[in-house]
């Protein structure tokens, strides 16, 4: 009995070591795989770590390359001074200011009297302006706006290393009023600094730019932005003038001044703004390099100007459906200059034209593209459709500033006739045209109706119509008085196709004859 026990004794021992054997080789085992698996773990964590790091331009490199841009190009940007003699009620831009900030009026004493405005007569003024330009010749050639120096007495330039007080007097090489650009001349003993011409086409949307000019007088004021946009036409009738749009910021004073490229090239002029307060709002824009080194080319040349071809039409810049769907596809004429090329080939208003010696032509500016670049004197031929039947018309070439010499230049005005204004269901209020009224608008006499105001909102706001307009035809009937126009608005339903054709002549615009549509609500 006491062997037994001594037995049992043992083998519980042998039993106990075994379990504390077993015990600690499983507690073994555990720590050996967690930390196999934490390890595998943390490797894991380490190397989806181990990411690229993103790199960017520090603001010092784009800061440094501006103003090594800024040091070259200034040199070159000058400040131009003017000295004007105006009427005391003369609207001018003046140089610097810019197209659309105060419109010069064609017919600014007609519409202050017609609308209840003040003028009156006084002696001379003398005008000062400001504005800037870029050398592009080492001879002293400088490219400028038009706007700058035109009708100026005397036109002196301050180079960015002359003395205080020291400038030197200009004259004018040419100018350019389609593209409001001119170029002119200073003498001077020395090789001048001069930018150098980059390709506008080259430029994108997005593309850091900028702007070189005399803001307000402060000469060699450098603003940064980008392109903002390409092919902005602002200007009604000014098919040569199609603007880079920019939001580096442009002032009065601005205006001539180069807009640089990051190469330092030039790629546009600053000619404009978009602005309710005649200071920068974040919209200018700038005549590309492409349409400068076309002009400065001509003006620089033998005659001294621009010399584009035409024959003699007008037509809306803009497509518009309901055109289309009343004329036919195509570039529909709303007028045809007396005595011009068009006129002589019997062509006419409302014809729509369709070909250009045989090739097709789907918009207005295909159409002067073509156009403009033949010489005045050449054959071309235009085909055209009719109240939708074709036909075709030889037709020579004329010189375009002569054909639209009175729109571009030529300051007409009227006055007040007696017929109590008419309303219109349409949104505008409209009057007839007295014969002296009809002379001094440059209309023909018993044709039209003039409008007189126009309610903001409607449908006759919508179309584009403003006081001052005169009224020819509505849907290809002829307007020739308040009773004419009472006829045919009468008949208008809603939802149908209206369109005016109309002579601009409100304030701010160029007094072409245009198509104004739009389908009645």
């Amino acid at each position: 009995m006491e062997l037994r026990a001594k037995v049992l004794w043992e083998r519980f021992k042998a039993n106990r070591l075994a379990s504390i054997l077993v015990i600690l080789l499983t507690l073994a085992m555990g720590i050996l795989i967690g930390t196999v698996v934490s390890g595998g773990v943390k490797g894991q964590e380490k190397k989806n770590t181990e990411a690229t790091p993103l790199s960017m331009p520090g603001p010092r490199q784009l800061s440094n390359q501006f103003s090594q841009i800024a040091k070259a190009v200034e040199p070159a940007v000058v400040n131009i001074n003017t000295e004007s003699t105006v009427k005391p009620t003369m609207r001018r831009r003046g140089g610097g200011q810019n197209p659309g900030e105060d419109e010069n009026s064609p017919f600014g004493d007609f519409f202050d009297k017609f609308f209840g405005g003040q003028s009156g007569n006084g002696a001379p003024i003398r005008e000062r302006s400001l504005g800037s330009g870029v050398i592009v010749d080492a001879k002293g050639f400088i490219v400028t706006n038009r706007h700058v120096v035109e009708k100026a007495d005397r036109i002196r330039v301050r180079l960015q290393d002359d003395p205080p007080g020291v400038q030197h007097d200009a004259k004018v090489i040419g100018s350019d009023q389609e593209t409001d650009l001119a170029v002119i001349k200073i003498d001077v003993d020395r090789s001048l600094p001069t930018a150098k011409l980059g390709n506008s086409d080259s430029m994108q949307v997005g593309d850091w730019v900028l702007a070189v000019g005399s803001p307000f007088g402060l000469q060699a004021t450098v603003t940064a932005g980008i392109v903002s946009a390409k092919g902005r036409n602002i200007v009604p009738l000014r098919q040569f003038q199609s603007f880079i749009q920019t939001d580096a910021a442009i002032n009065p004073g601005n205006s001539g001044g180069p807009l640089v490229n990051m190469d330092g090239e030039v790629i546009g002029i600053n000619t404009a703004i978009l602005t309710d307060t005649n200071a920068y709002a974040g919209v200018g824009f700038a005549l590309p390099s492409k349409t400068i080194a076309d002009v400065y080319n001509q003006l620089t040349g033998s005659e001294h100007r621009v010399q584009r071809g035409s024959i003699g039409i007008q037509f809306n810049a803009e497509e518009n459906p309901a055109i289309a769907r009343v004329y036919g596809s195509g570039i529909t004429i709303a007028m045809v200059v007396p005595g011009s090329p068009a006129d002589r080939a019997g062509l006419k208003v409302g014809d729509t034209i369709v070909t250009v010696d045989g090739k097709p032509v789907k918009t207005g500016d295909e159409l002067v593209a073509d156009i403009a670049g033949r010489k005045p004197g050449s054959k071309v031929e235009i085909g055209y459709s009719r109240n939708g039947k074709k036909d075709d018309a030889s037709v020579t070439v004329g010189d375009r500033a002569k054909l639209f010499a009175s729109r571009l230049g030529e300051d007409d005005e009227g006055e007040e006739g007696e017929s109590a204004p008419k309303q219109s269901k349409m949104g505008l209020t409209v009057r007839s045209l007295t014969p002296e009224m009809a002379n001094r608008l440059n209309v023909p006499s018993g044709q039209g109706v003039i409008v007189q105001e126009v309610k903001p909102n409607s449908f006759a706001d919508d179309v584009g119509l403003t006081r001052g307009d005169v009224i020819l035809e509505v849907n290809k009937q002829p307007i020739n008085s308040e009773e004419d126009f009472d006829r045919a608005q009468s008949g208008l339903k809603s939802g149908q196709d209206v369109v005016f054709l109309v002579r601009q002549q409100g304030a701010g615009r160029n007094g072409g004859t245009i198509f104004l549509a739009g389908t009645l609500p």
